[in-house]
């Protein structure tokens, strides 16, 4: 069974390259520890940054960044996979 852990924080005014560089710094070093089958890192418009990892073990959450760099709560899915092609 794969599980996909979906983690999605929108930056504060202004602090998107910072919400990029923790994600960068802290939360990949943690995930590589961790060892998750796959791990994408994606940005969008309005300073969001989006963490995708899989795993086929226990999976390891994503900690939150520093509250100064956030304009609201980090959120998080985690879906079961059911079909690949």
């Amino acid at each position: 069974m794969t599980r996909a852990l979906m983690w999605e924080a929108r930056a504060a005014e202004g602090r998107a390259g910072d919400l990029e560089h923790w994600v960068r710094g802290t939360a990949l070093p943690a995930l590589r520890a961790a060892a998750p089958d796959r791990t994408e890192l994606l940005t969008a418009d309005g300073g969001r940054v989006l963490l995708i990892t899989w795993w086929t073990g226990s999976a390891e959450p994503v900690g939150d960044p520093p509250a100064e760099l956030l304009a609201r709560p980090v959120h998080r899915w985690s879906f079961t996979s059911r079909h690949v092609e």
